[in-house]
């Protein structure tokens, strides 16, 4: 799990725990800023993700031709962020629904 930390960027993924430590305070002391942080951790990971595609494509370009796997394997690592992003905006669809008052 640390491994995917360190491959995902230090810096967005350093963002987007401190977002996820943001939403798990919201929870309990504002919620009705949950639906915001979940909707900027999912925004912070697709930068980070599209970031991530500019560093490899920009590799890519400086090398000429590289093999097939090592662009899939520059793929996998920059959709790291977005899929925390996504888990943690998950995570504030749940904390809603559980919060939210049944009528």
């Amino acid at each position: 799990m640390f491994q995917l930390f360190i491959e995902g960027g230090l810096w967005g993924m350093t963002l987007l725990t401190l977002e996820l430590v943001g939403l798990l305070f919201a929870a309990w002391k504002a919620p009705a800023w949950i639906r915001e942080i979940g909707l900027l951790a999912l925004t912070s990971g697709a930068v980070c993700t599209l970031l991530g595609i500019t560093q490899m494509l920009g590799y890519v370009r400086t090398a000429g031709e590289v093999a097939t796997a090592l662009l899939a394997g520059g793929l996998r690592v920059a959709c790291i962020p977005i899929l925390y992003g996504l888990l943690i905006y998950a995570l504030s669809l749940v904390i809603r629904l559980v919060q939210k008052p049944r009528i």
